[in-house]
């Protein structure tokens, strides 16, 4: 009914960007918060940003300063940029967003994952 795909991971050297991407389609009448999650191996996932349907944002704190939240309501489409990763930042990121189908049914969506792997 309603899907969440991502793109844009990859391999990076420390130091350098990768810009995410996430795009809902399906059958959407309102799009709440977007969020990008990430988890790698052996550790749980954990929320590293957010942005609200008025823009408004949150990061946990290791990622403040170098990473940026943004959407695009026209595309449902909501991005992560990432500059000067860490290798600390290699994970597998998941797009996340609360979502209103044109039915008025409630879901929370998460996209597929993608990879993003830092080299030091």
């Amino acid at each position: 009914q309603v899907q969440l795909v991502e793109s844009g991971g990859g391999l990076v050297q420390a130091g350098g960007s990768l810009r995410l991407s996430c795009a809902a389609s399906g059958s959407i009448f309102r799009i709440y918060t977007m969020a990008w999650y990430r988890q790698a191996p052996g550790n749980q996932r954990e929320l590293v940003a957010s942005i609200t349907s008025g823009g408004s944002t949150n990061y946990v704190d290791s990622v403040k300063g170098r990473f940026t939240i943004s959407r695009d309501n026209a595309k449902n489409t909501v991005y992560l940029q990432m500059n000067n990763l860490k290798p600390e930042d290699t994970a597998v990121y998941y797009c996340n967003a609360g979502v209103t189908t044109r039915g008025f049914r409630s879901l929370e969506v998460w996209g597929q994952g993608t990879l993003v792997t830092v080299s030091s």
